[in-house]
Formats: structure tokens, sequence, C-alpha cells
């Protein structure tokens, strides 16, 4: 059988640039967002490491009081509710769509797995148009352990009673590619600008500059075992 296509949310799927005029009318500076977002992602894994868990949203909460504290910056609520809230509202990537179209008519099983809470995300795949492509999504809040913990995977794998290594990753995040193939999963990297793999990690069978090319490439790898 073919595996099952995980697709990662945030950064995968979603562009959360879409939040950078957020951040200039805040900071003055729309590159703010990048520091922010890697803190968001940083402190997740802490948080998985160290403890105590908290949903992704109040982790970008307290990584957005963080970047403003930084910077000497005090946050209208209005500014902080306007970039929160945005993450609720990201548009998709505009080669998603396509790629998303390509692998269901190749008749493959699509899931969403994200650090997002389970209410989040079905805000975002419903403002992304994006809901209709995916048979399930899946939440970390499950086992209250952030991806790249191996624990997120897994879980998936045992909500579809499948072995771990009959689903397939799909991710624009190097952290996220190593955990999954360290889990057991195939993996397939979304080479987006800016985005390349950790040299240290293993090596995933796909990679591709967006994700038509890489919906192609497994197509063409998952039909051969249909």
């Amino acid at each position: 059988m073919p595996r099952v296509i995980v697709c990662d949310v945030n950064e995968t799927l979603l562009d959360v640039g879409a939040l950078e005029p957020h951040f200039k009318q805040a900071f003055g500076d729309g590159r703010v967002l990048q520091d922010w977002f890697a803190n968001v992602l940083l402190y997740s894994e802490v948080a998985t490491l160290a403890g105590p868990y908290s949903d992704f949203g109040s982790i970008g909460g307290a990584a957005l009081d963080m970047v403003a504290s930084a910077r000497g910056i005090t946050l209208s609520s209005a500014d902080r509710s306007r970039i929160l809230q945005g993450m609720l509202t990201l548009p998709a990537h505009p080669d998603v769509r396509d790629g998303l179209q390509t692998m269901r008519d190749a008749g493959l099983k699509l899931v969403t797995l994200t650090n997002s809470a389970p209410a989040a995300v079905q805000q975002q795949l419903t403002n992304a148009g994006l809901t209709a492509f995916f048979e399930r999504s899946f939440s970390v809040d499950t086992v209250r352990r952030f991806k790249p913990a191996a624990e997120a995977y897994q879980s998936v794998a045992d909500a579809l009673g499948l072995p771990i290594d009959r689903l397939r990753l799909v991710a624009a995040h190097a952290w996220d590619i190593v955990g999954a193939l360290r889990a057991g999963c195939a993996a397939a990297f979304v080479a987006r600008p800016g985005k390349v793999l950790y040299p240290l990690g293993p090596k995933p069978d796909i990679t591709g500059p967006d994700f038509r090319n890489v919906a192609k490439q497994i197509v063409a790898i998952e039909s051969r075992t249909a």
C-alpha cells in the first residue's frame, strides 16, 4: 500500500510571511517576524525537553512578548492580537493547492500533523480553503510533545493503525524532516527559499524546490507500491 502523506502546516502549506505587514506596523520592521517565529519554534522545543507544556498559541504569545521586550517596545493589545490572530488566517502558498490535488488525484491519503492546537489548525485549514484535501488533522496536543519529538509522529501512526514506516512527512523545516526520519517515517523536503537540510541529519529520498514539485515526486514513488 502507498504511504499516508502527512503534511506539516505552518510554512509548509501556509505562508507565515503574510504576517510581515503586521510586524512592520508593530515593530517598524517586518523582518522581526523571522525572529519571532524562530523563538516560537525554539520555546516549543524547550517546552518538550524541559517543560512545562503549553499549547502553540500560548508559546506564540509568550515569544511575541519576549521579542517586544528585547527591543524595548510595548505592544498595544491591538497589535498583539492582530499578529496572533493572523496565524489563524494565513493564506496557502500558491503551489500548495496544485500539489495537494496531484496527490489526491493519484489516490493518496492525505492528513496533517502540526504543532498548532486542534481548534487552531481547523481554523487555519478552513480559512486557507484546504480542508477538503485532508481526511484527518492531527495535533501534537495529543501527546503534549512538540515536533520533532518522536512521540508526535508515532501518535499519527497509532491513530491510523499503521506501522510508522507507512507514513511520509512533507515539510519545509529541516528539523521536522530529521524528527520524522529518526522516528521511522519516510519524508519529503520542500526547499522553499532560505530553507535547507541539516547537514548532520539523515536525508530524505525526496527534495524539491516547491510543494508542486515534491508532490509529483511523491506520486511517482508511492504509485510504484500501489
